[in-house]
């Protein structure tokens, strides 16, 4: 039987990963204060046969928070209990990036003393927020300031110097599935009329910003950036996305950074074209595609050339071992649902392996 594709390695921009089976990253919400703790560690190093794990997303400032349980890496106590689980995973040989987040407007007064969430712009859009005191609906943030924007950069550059103290592989700025990244970049969330805001290149501008504030910690190499680019989660549009996203990706190229995450909402809605090829044609570094894959459509997808790795979320919350799976074609157990936020160790690390 030929090798699969899945679990060979690869060697890319200073790079090297065991297989193309990445872990992507997903909230669970058992951080009660914000901490990442001993249970999180556990589940963690359980999956460290991926070639990469990308974790949870991590709040980079009490303002970026948006959803109950989730951590931050904005604090002595935060990185500390971070350490923890890159040590565990390690002690595994395995390999893990942090993703650094802000919700932006997908947050709600609750966690903010009653104040606002910010935004590029003061446009709603129709959702609910899981806030301490149960699902609300969200409300209309407050545009961002040009001073707020220059600080929310600073906080980017703290939380990716916090992500080397804990120990962490790289970072991931995560500038997809509606959060403040993605609602500067897209016009449909963008009205800005200042040099955040009306041009692709001004849209485009934060995110850069971001980027070029933490290369001179990690290396470019060691940045993974992650979109999803026609995904309509938590209100997003784009007018034009192919030519916003080229605009992107080619600012990435330039600044040689590692690695594309790029969530193929394509691969979930059949009516729109996928904007993968578009982006493998303007990205030499680490492809690494998700949503919606098995081993037989990411093995695919990894023989074509169109991607250079797969990540996947569901399958490793219940198939612990996943590379082992693929590798003997055993069977996968299916994740249950009811306990994907919040809880213990029950449907979270109490998932068994072959062996």
């Amino acid at each position: 039987m030929d090798t699969l594709q899945l679990l060979t390695p690869i060697k890319k921009r200073g790079m090297q990963f065991k297989n193309r089976v990445f872990m992507a990253p997903m909230t669970r919400s058992r951080a009660a204060d914000q901490i990442a703790n001993d249970l999180m560690a556990n589940y963690y190093a359980q999956r460290a046969s991926a070639g990469l794990i990308i974790t949870e997303a991590s709040q980079i400032s009490p303002q970026g928070v948006g959803y109950i349980a989730t951590p931050g890496i904005h604090s002595q106590a935060q990185i500390d209990g971070w350490k923890k689980v890159t040590q565990e995973i390690h002690r595994q040989h395995g390999k893990v990036f942090i993703q650094l987040w802000h919700v932006g407007r997908v947050s709600h007064p609750d966690f903010h003393n009653g104040q606002l969430p910010v935004a590029p712009s003061a446009i709603p859009f129709k959702g609910q927020s899981f806030t301490p005191q149960g699902l609300k609906d969200t409300v209309t943030p407050r545009a961002m300031t040009s001073a707020e924007i220059q600080s929310t950069i600073q906080d980017y550059k703290k939380a990716a110097e916090a992500a080397k103290q804990a120990g962490f592989d790289g970072i991931e700025i995560h500038a997809a599935n509606g959060y403040l990244p993605h609602q500067f970049l897209e016009d449909g969330s963008n009205h800005r009329t200042d040099n955040y805001g009306g041009s692709i290149e001004n849209r485009a501008r934060f995110l850069l910003e971001i980027i070029d504030a933490v290369i001179p910690i990690w290396g470019s190499e060691h940045i993974s950036v992650r979109i999803s680019p026609q995904n309509p989660f938590n209100g997003m549009s784009d007018s034009d996305p192919e030519s916003t996203y080229t605009h992107l990706i080619q600012q990435l190229e330039q600044r040689n950074i590692g690695m594309l995450h790029m969530v193929d909402t394509a691969n979930l809605n059949k009516g729109i074209n996928s904007l993968a090829p578009i982006m493998r044609q303007l990205f030499s570094g680490i492809l690494l595609l998700n949503a919606g894959y098995d081993k037989q459509s990411a093995e695919d997808a990894i023989k074509s050339g169109i991607a250079d790795a797969i990540s996947f979320g569901k399958l490793f919350i219940s198939n612990p071992d996943l590379p082992e799976r693929f590798a003997h074609d055993a069977s996968l157990t299916v994740a249950d649902s009811n306990y994907f936020y919040g809880g213990n160790e029950k449907g979270y690390s109490d998932y068994s392996t072959l062996r």
